[in-house]
C-alpha cells in the first residue's frame, strides 16, 4: 500500500488541506513526530489511530540515525499492509523532519511507496499575517537565522528560526533592512504577534520569522496609476487646488 507524508500547514487545523484532510481520515494510522503536529492531526483522526514517534532531542548524529531507523521500522510494515501517514507542520519538503524518514526508508525499506501531499508553508502563509506583498518579479530568498545569526545580500529575505531577535535585528539593521517579526503565526498553540520591535520577541522560541527588505525598495507597479488616478479625484471633491493650463 502507500506511506503519505502530509503537510498540516502551519498550525491551525482550518488550513489543512482538502487532500490532506481526507488522506488522514482514511489513513490506517496517523504517526506524528511531535506535540504540536499531534494536536493539529487529533482534529481529524481519531485519537486512537494516531501513533507516536520518539525522537531524542539532541543534535549526536547517531542518536539520530538511530531514532530514524527506529522510526522506519515501525512505519514500515504498517505502510506494506495498509494506508500509513507522517504528519508534520508547513510542507513535508520544506524545513521537515520528512526528509530523514524518507531517506531512512529509502535504505532500508525500499519496497514502501510513498507520496507527498503538500502543505501551506510558512513560507507563503507569512505575507498574509505580515501584511506583505512580494510582487510580481521580485526575488526573494529563504535563509536561516538561527542563534542570533544575520544573513544579509538579497533585496528580501524571509528567515526562519529566529532564536534570538535581538541579535538578528542589530545585524539586518546595520546591513540597511527593516524588518518585521512573526512568532507563531497561524498557529493554535501559544500566542500569535506580529511586531518591528525585536524585544517584544527576545524570548527564545524556534517558531519565529522575520520578513527583512532593504530600505527605498521601490516597485513601479502598473495598477498603482489605479490609486493615484482616485487620490487625485478625492482632492478635487475636497476642493485641493489642481495646477492646470492658463
Amino acid at each position: 500500500m502507500t506511506l503519505y507524508g502530509v503537510g498540516l500547514g502551519p498550525g491551525d487545523s482550518d488550513l489543512v488541506t482538502v487532500r490532506g484532510r481526507e488522506v488522514l481520515q482514511d489513513a490506517d494510522v496517523v504517526y506524528s513526530p511531535g506535540r504540536l503536529s499531534r494536536t493539529v492531526a487529533i482534529e481529524h483522526v481519531p485519537e486512537d489511530r494516531i501513533g507516536d514517534l520518539d525522537f531524542p532531542m539532541t543534535k549526536d548524529p547517531d542518536e539520530l540515525r538511530r531514532a530514524w531507523k527506529e522510526a522506519a521500522a515501525e512505519i514500515a510494515p504498517r505502510a506494506r499492509e495498509g494506508t500509513a501517514a507522517f504528519v508534520t507542520l508547513g510542507d513535508p519538503n520544506v524545513y521537515s523532519t520528512f526528509g530523514h524518514l524518507r531517506r531512512t526508508l529509502a535504505a532500508f525499506h525500499d519496497d514502501v511507496d510513498l507520496e507527498i501531499v503538500p502543505g501551506v508553508s510558512a513560507v507563503t502563509a507569512f505575507t498574509t499575517a505580515l501584511g506583505v506583498e512580494i510582487d510580481a518579479g521580485a526575488g526573494l530568498s529563504l535563509r536561516e537565522a538561527a542563534n542570533g545569526a544575520s544573513p544579509t545580500g538579497p533585496n528580501r529575505m524571509v528567515l526562519f528560526k529566529v532564536t534570538d531577535a535581538p541579535a538578528t535585528h542589530e545585524g539586518l539593521v546595520e546591513a540597511g533592512y527593516d524588518v518585521t517579526y512573526g512568532r507563531r503565526l497561524y498557529m493554535e498553540q501559544g500566542e500569535t504577534l506580529v511586531t518591528d520591535d525585536p524585544s517584544d520577541i527576545a524570548e527564545r522560541d524556534y517558531y519565529t520569522l522575520a520578513y527583512a527588505e532593504k530600505r527605498g525598495l521601490t516597485t513601479d507597479r502598473a495598477t498603482d496609476a489605479f490609486l493615484e488616478s482616485t487620490e487625485r479625484s478625492e482632492g478635487i471633491e475636497h476642493g485641493d487646488p489642481v495646477m492646470g493650463d492658463d
